[in-house]
């Protein structure tokens, strides 16, 4: 049996609103980057000062770099002009999506360094630190916006990535709690979550309730449940049922000890191990598979994938399970991943954020790992930048995660196209 399928790649064919867009993002850039050199490059607080850049972890134990010392001001203002060039390459030469992405991925890397250089001005700034925020803040959103991905490729929009998060954690913590053992709350959590994406699929598909506004009203109701648990049991009792748990960390030998990224990336618990393996297998299997076919198609043209014998409500019900079992381990990272106890709306937003992700990757698994890292990096970076005591107000750099989110998915509508029948229920006949 063979079904036709449109091709993966979710891209709106170019035309004006593509024209448009690309000059409005190359005029942004360039007018950032020109502020840039005014604020950063030609700011007093550069003025005779240097940067010194670390860029090791304080417990790397293998090769070490050098901390990188840069003049202030010249750096800065340097790295600003750059950013803006790269809008102007950006209106001045030709259109085409590669080189458009590596333009912006150039200026948004020139401006970030920019700001960092004048941030740490007369100071220091630990990059490695950054960039291990960077990957711990990434790590849920990575399982959240996958979960995404498997459900929207299957034509069910999954709104409720925050609920599974919150039920995740909550019984991952619980679980850990009262067994003792780590790996049956890992379990627990992963499963709770796929409970509930298999809650969201029956509503969705047997009583084809609205997909975005079930979501809604379903985070709601995780948000509850686990919000009256932990008042009325954890939070009585937690040396009971509400301990600060770690999973171990496990390193992996001469890969934990390459410079900058070994200790970041190698030296970590399983569950960033996991992370990185489910990447490579949602993408093999969503691509290279007869399962991705058949996802791909009841996500696209399910009336035609039931004429060759898919059973279309059969498969958004296994990979809503499957999306919640993987949406549940982001939960779980919250609280044993991290060594934190579970407190009410701890997942604070980071659902949806994951559910931008998705749009922002493309609905792709790879495309959604970088949106989880760029989003991941803007947690981290409001993290590090904090303690720096910069005139930017803290509650400004609080809505940095938040900020870039809007931004990036603002970004592109009119740009994207998600799968043709994502969100619509399939009644047979």
């Amino acid at each position: 049996m063979t079904a036709t399928v449109l091709p993966p790649e979710n891209l709106a064919p170019a035309g004006a609103g593509m024209q448009r867009g690309r000059l409005y993002g190359g005029i942004a850039m360039i007018a950032a980057g020109l502020y840039g050199v005014w604020a950063f490059g030609l700011g007093s607080r550069t003025d005779g000062a240097d940067t010194r850049f670390v860029l090791n972890l304080s417990n790397a134990t293998g090769l070490t770099l050098p901390d990188l010392t840069l003049p202030a001001g010249p750096a800065a203002l340097a790295l600003a002009v750059l950013a803006a060039l790269c809008g102007a390459a950006k209106l001045a030469l030709p259109p085409a999506r590669r080189l458009g992405a590596a333009l912006t991925g150039g200026f948004l890397l020139c401006y970030v360094l920019a700001f960092l250089t004048w941030a740490a001005a007369g100071g220091s700034l630990n990059l490695a630190a950054v960039l291990e925020a960077t990957v711990l803040a990434a790590v849920p959103l990575v399982l959240g916006a996958l979960a995404g991905v498997i459900g929207e490729r299957s034509g069910v929009i999954n709104v409720g990535i925050e609920g599974q998060f919150l039920l995740g954690a909550c019984t991952a913590a619980f679980t850990s709690s009262v067994t003792g053992s780590l790996w049956a709350g890992l379990v627990a959590g992963s499963v709770a979550g796929g409970l509930f994406g298999l809650l969201l699929a029956v509503f969705a598909q047997r009583y084809l309730v609205e997909q975005v506004v079930l979501g809604v009203v379903l985070t709601m109701l995780a948000t509850g449940l686990t919000g009256f648990f932990y008042e009325r049991v954890m939070q009585k009792d937690s040396l009971s049922y509400n301990q600060a748990l770690a999973l171990p960390e496990f390193e992996i030998p001469l890969l934990a000890k390459l410079p900058l990224i070994g200790p970041v990336l190698f030296d970590q618990n399983i569950l960033v191990y996991l992370t990185m393996l489910l990447i490579a297998v949602v993408h093999v299997a969503l691509f290279h598979t007869r399962w991705g076919l058949r996802t791909r198609a009841v996500g696209e043209h399910p009336t035609a994938a039931d004429t060759v014998g898919i059973n279309v409500i059969r498969t958004r019900y296994l990979n809503m399970f499957v999306a919640g079992l993987v949406a549940g381990l982001g939960g779980v990272w919250l609280t044993i991943g991290l060594n934190i106890s579970f407190n009410k709306n701890m997942a604070a937003g980071q659902g949806f954020i994951a559910l931008a992700a998705v749009i922002f990757g493309r609905w792709s698994p790879v495309g959604a790992l970088w949106a989880a890292l760029l989003f991941g990096f803007a947690g981290g970076l409001s993290n590090a930048v904090q303690p720096l005591q910069t005139p930017v107000p803290t509650s400004f750099l609080s809505m940095l995660p938040y900020l870039a989110t809007v931004l990036a998915v603002a970004g592109l509508v009119g740009h994207v196209r998600a799968p043709a029948a994502d969100g619509q229920p399939y009644t047979k006949g």
